[in-house]
């Protein structure tokens, strides 16, 4: 499973390959410039989708996210 930025990214990948290509100025400066926000994604998703009042545990939604989003084929 992909989150929607991570799906625009292989999209972006796919349709415009020098713009992730980290082997030229323009792709790791593209990168680098919008790498930030799928760290913002990934606390948006975080402040969404606490599952209970208390908030996540410790390292929980880490673990969650890694295990859905990271941790499969893209």
């Amino acid at each position: 499973m992909k989150t929607a930025l991570q799906q625009v990214f292989s999209d972006l990948e796919e349709l415009h390959p020098n713009l992730l290509n980290v082997y030229t100025t323009e792709g790791k400066e593209f990168i680098n410039h919008f790498h930030k926000y799928l760290e913002l994604e990934k606390q948006q998703m975080r402040d969404a989708s606490c599952p209970y009042v208390g908030g996540w545990e410790e390292d929980e939604f880490e673990d969650y996210y890694n295990e859905t989003y990271k941790n499969t084929e893209q």
